[in-house]
């Protein structure tokens, strides 16, 4: 049995979730106000940096699958 399909939608819900935690950071570093040098907002920065691996890294990896499943040559330029 190819569980591919069923893989691909959870990398596509994961995706979802993952941008969620994007928009959430952003708006606290928005909203950010006290010390830019405290623990506090470099914590912040550091999952934002984090974030967005995660974001393109599920990105990379759906794609792949995508074109795995659709019979593309993967890896090949």
């Amino acid at each position: 049995m190819n569980q591919l399909p069923e893989f691909i939608e959870y990398m596509k819900l994961h995706l979802i979730s993952i941008e969620q935690d994007a928009e959430k950071l952003t708006r606290l570093l928005d909203q950010y106000t006290d010390d830019y040098d405290s623990d506090e907002y470099r914590d912040l920065e550091m999952e934002d940096v984090i974030n967005t691996g995660e974001m393109r890294a599920t990105m990379h990896l759906l794609s792949v699958a995508t074109d795995i499943l659709s019979g593309k040559p993967v890896g090949r330029d």
